[in-house]
């Protein structure tokens, strides 16, 4: 299965970074999996930068999923058939320190939420990956999930 995570600027805590690659490496045996990373935006106007993160990701014309504080909470079981009964290539899109743009939101075909807790958009990284490996690991009936 294709998997392709699309968030916008580099990771820049280096423990993240560490748990990054490592779902990324633990999910390779299962899927096909590519991390996009955007340009971010800088400067003070936030809905300026939201609209050019979200013209970035809009360019892709690719379905998505969204990841949003405001999504469908799903249990970790859910998750996993939701990856099931997906045709790849399934693409994730994950905000910013501020999020995404109103238009990201509007055209994703899915909007889906880590927890109702707040988590830098660096953690949710981590989070979203530790969840997809946990998924595939329902799949296929290994041992991670208890």
């Amino acid at each position: 299965m294709k998997i392709r995570v699309i968030w916008p600027g580099k990771t820049k805590e280096q423990f993240i970074t560490e748990g990054v690659n490592k779902y990324l490496k633990l999910l390779r045996p299962y899927a096909e999996i590519s991390v996009l990373e955007l340009r971010e935006e800088k400067g003070n106007d936030i809905s300026k930068m939201l609209k050019k993160e979200g013209e970035r990701i809009l360019k892709l014309q690719v379905p998505y999923t969204l990841l949003d504080e405001k999504g469908d909470l799903m249990t970790s079981g859910e998750f996993a058939g939701y990856i099931a009964e997906h045709i790849p290539p399934v693409n994730f899109v994950l905000g910013g320190a501020y999020g995404v743009s109103e238009d990201v939101k509007k055209t994703a075909q899915k909007k889906l939420s880590l927890s109702k807790m707040t988590f830098t958009h660096e953690m949710s990284r981590l989070f979203f990956l530790e969840q997809l490996y946990r998924a595939f690991t329902i799949i296929h009936k290994r041992g991670y999930h208890h």
